[in-house]
């Protein structure tokens, strides 16, 4: 079977679209036709009925970064700042620009010397490991007691202790994994997560804001042949968007924001489709 390329069906979807649609725009007014085509994983193109379309003075890309602008985020540094943790931890969070102390990516993150030099690890790799003796892990030969005693028997003693501890871990990388089931306390991504949580529906509200009110010149919906129509429109350069709605056909789900140029007196005319998307939502974030 001959394939039908992209641009070809564009072609064709926009001159049945200029024939089978009446529109109501003179030659002197301006305005704007449009049909919604998606095409599914092994199908054929289906036009997309009932479905909202907004035209836009401005792109709801753009629009997104005005609102998240509105309300900046909490600067990381500032907030590990804050936290009551020790300064080898701070600046190990400062300089890896991580807070989240469980999971893979956290276990992958940490060095022989992040495990010994930053205390909060150093204690939960310690609880993990210490009391395993099947594993070879290294005994301590002093006791908290041998402090007041001896004190610098103590400390010649526990430095030796420590070295053996970091050839250990330098030699049994794994001996971190699990490190995290003993961080969890100390663990900030929670509290992080919420801050970012009470900032998110205030920059909605501030998109919804804008791309209804402010930015929006018209809206409509499309009909059973998945058709549309912008009457009247002056002319200037504009944004055919279906803000972050998808629409769902089959497994393609495809939403628009596509520029859009207004001439005097002339029938612009724009084929949204797969091609044209923002993006699929099967590769986008739930």
């Amino acid at each position: 079977m001959k394939r039908i390329l992209p641009w070809a069906l564009a072609t064709c979807a926009c001159g049945l679209l200029a024939a089978s649609m009446s529109s109501p725009a003179t030659a002197q007014t301006s305005s704007i036709e449009f049909v919604i085509q998606v095409t599914p994983t092994g199908g054929l193109p289906e036009p997309v009925r009932g479905f909202p379309v907004f035209l836009l003075s401005k792109s709801f890309e753009d629009i997104q970064k005005e609102a998240d602008a509105a309300y900046p985020k909490e600067s990381m540094n500032d907030f590990i700042d804050t936290l009551d943790v020790s300064k080898e931890l701070k600046d190990w969070m400062k300089k890896s620009q991580w807070i989240t102390f469980s999971g893979v990516d956290f276990i992958k993150k940490l060095t022989p010397d992040d495990v010994m030099d930053i205390p909060e690890f150093y204690k939960a790799y310690m609880d993990r490991n210490a009391g395993d003796q099947s594993s070879g892990f290294p005994i301590a030969k002093f006791k908290d007691s041998d402090k007041d005693k001896d004190p610098a028997k103590y400390q010649k003693e526990e430095d030796k202790y420590k070295e053996a501890v970091r050839r250990y871990v330098e030699q049994v990388p794994e001996s971190i994994n699990g490190i995290d089931m003993n961080l969890q306390d100390i663990d900030p991504s929670r509290k992080w997560n919420d801050l970012e949580a009470k900032r998110v529906p205030e920059v909605q509200r501030r998109i919804t804001d804008l791309a209804q009110g402010k930015y929006l010149v018209a809206r409509t919906e499309t009909n059973l042949q998945g058709q549309g129509f912008f009457p009247n429109v002056p002319p200037g350069t504009y944004y055919l968007s279906t803000l972050d709605v998808p629409a769902t056909v089959g497994d393609a789900r495809p939403w628009w924001d596509v520029p859009l140029t207004v001439t005097p007196g002339q029938v612009s005319y724009a084929v949204l489709s797969n091609v044209n998307a923002v993006q699929e939502a099967a590769n986008a974030s739930p």
